[in-house]
């Protein structure tokens, strides 16, 4: 039998130490310094995302003044920073602000279930060694990511069993992996991808990029030459304040520039490619059959990837896999790419609420029921908030703008005397459903049937404007005549001494 251990009690249980979980954290020191908050994580260590993933060249693909939390000044030289710059930083955020001390890691989340009469979620997790443990929280906040760490894509590429050498996937790469002198395909053309090509080119023999269909991409710095001019200029926080809003405004031009006139962006980009290439550029290898933005538009930092080609270190097959040798890949054009190693950056499987099975009164809740409200909570679901960041601008800034809404929200309801706050959503009132999103990436695409409902309009969107939002967010009260609070006369139901539970509306000022 399972050992399980005492029941613990505190006011907001966080899912997950990543940016998302730190971002929540943060918020709660600076704006909810008298509530108690713990935050669980399956892992070993902090970071999420950015310990899970140690492939070659690992790197946000968002510049860090964005990606950075909105509380703390990202000092590294480099905007575009590797994956152990990013840990770095992490680790001294929650340092110096005293957030590791409420982090239990090698905890994973099995279930978390709401009680109406007592106005808590029950969350039981499970230790390396097998024992679960349960807490019980007054708020649930999901900061858990989308991707499934467990299982990545599975893109059935045939015949790849034929294969007689190495085959790896990038979300679990092998610490003593030795590519130096070997001949590497890399299979896909996204993020991972461009990253990984030139970040592995001067060691191996030759490192190959095999795609289907090319991606767009675009040159960037790797520096920020305005940045850097700020922070001689200008007092710290001040200075990343306005990289941070600079960089903000222009992710938002050019996103807009791709909705408004596609083509224009196309040349740019397109002029870009073919000025770093000279007469390597090849139409095919580097102009998709969609829009710019259609799919996430990747970033090259110093033209790292082009460099590499004019090297002849790097190159771009742009074809079809017909199947395996035991000495390579053979195309479906006839062609054959000898490889040592071949790399699957096919592409991640999402996953919501990080497998966690959510209850409502022992009743099991399927998410994909419910609407999302403001983008962080879902309808008739009380007391919880998740975070699903932006497709088209850096993750944080959704989970900063979250995290500040969960505290606004809790300090609202202290002030209100309330313990349960809900979005409610009667059946009738239910809008017309929308598609998530309008991008046809394939684990976008894959994903659509794990999210809950999409309204239109407001509250009941999935925006990804940043900027819309913010706006939203500072407008809208909390108390918006949606989102209600009730308090719950708990002492009763603690005791055992009543059957039914007590809920007192209370209306907005």
């Amino acid at each position: 039998m399972t050992q399980q251990t005492q029941q613990t009690d505190t006011d907001v249980l966080i899912i997950g130490a990543g940016l998302s979980g730190i971002s929540m954290a943060g918020h709660m020191e600076m704006l909810c310094p008298d509530r108690s908050y713990t935050i669980l994580d399956r892992r070993d260590q902090l970071g999420g995302t950015w310990d899970l993933f140690r492939y070659p060249g690992v790197r946000s693909d968002s510049d860090m003044h964005t990606l950075g939390f909105i509380f703390e000044p990202w000092k590294h030289a480099d905007a575009i920073a590797d994956g152990p710059a990013i840990l770095e930083y992490l680790n001294r955020v929650v340092d110096e602000r005293g957030i590791r001390e409420h982090m239990r890691f090698g905890q994973e989340v099995l279930t978390a279930d709401w009680n109406s009469a007592t106005a808590r979620w029950t969350i039981t997790s499970r230790g390396k060694d097998g024992s679960e443990s349960v807490i019980t929280a007054r708020w649930l906040y999901f900061g858990s990511g989308y991707y499934d760490y467990d299982n990545p894509h599975d893109a059935q590429i045939p015949g790849i069993d034929a294969f007689g050498g190495q085959v790896i996937h990038p979300q679990f790469w092998p610490d003593d992996l030795d590519y130096t002198g070997k001949n590497v395909v890399i299979i896909g053309s996204g993020a991972t991808a461009i990253t990984m090509v030139p970040a592995m080119a001067d060691d191996a023999a030759s490192v190959t990029m095999l795609q289907r269909t090319p991606t767009w991409m675009g040159k960037g710095p790797r520096q920020d030459i305005w940045d850097h001019r700020f922070r001689r200029w200008f007092p710290e926080k001040f200075a990343y304040w306005l990289t941070r809003r600079k960089n903000i405004l222009f992710r938002a031009y050019i996103f807009d520039l791709s909705r408004r006139n596609p083509e224009k962006l196309a040349g740019k980009l397109r002029g870009m490619a073919s000025a770093s290439l000279g007469e390597l550029y090849n139409p095919k290898d580097f102009e998709p059959p969609y829009n710019p933005w259609e799919q996430r538009l990747c970033l090259v930092p110093d033209g790292d990837l082009f460099k590499a080609m004019r090297k002849g270190k790097a190159h771009i097959v742009t074809d079809h896999i017909e199947g395996f040798d035991a000495e390579g890949v053979k195309l479906k054009s006839g062609k054959h790419l000898p490889a040592d190693i071949v790399v699957t950056a096919t592409g991640l499987k999402l996953v919501l609420a990080g497998k966690v099975k959510v209850s409502q009164d022992g009743k099991p809740v399927n998410l994909t029921d419910h609407f999302f409200y403001r983008g962080t909570m879902f309808s008739n679901m009380p007391n919880l908030s998740f975070v699903f960041g932006y497709l088209n601008a850096s993750w944080t800034l959704r989970a900063d703008a979250n995290a500040r809404y969960a505290c606004e929200v809790l300090n609202d309801m202290s002030k209100a005397g309330a313990n349960v706050a809900v979005a409610q959503l009667a059946k009738e009132d239910e809008p017309e459903t929308v598609a998530p999103w309008d991008y046809s990436s394939g684990y976008l695409q894959r994903a659509k049937d794990l999210m809950p409902k999409v309204g239109p309009d407001r509250p009941w969107s999935l925006k990804h404007d940043y900027l819309a939002d913010i706006k939203d967010f500072r407008q809208r009260p909390v108390r918006d005549g949606v989102l209600r609070f009730y308090a719950v006369n708990t002492a009763q139901s603690e005791s055992g001494d009543a059957e039914e539970t007590d809920h007192q509306a209370i209306a907005a000022e």
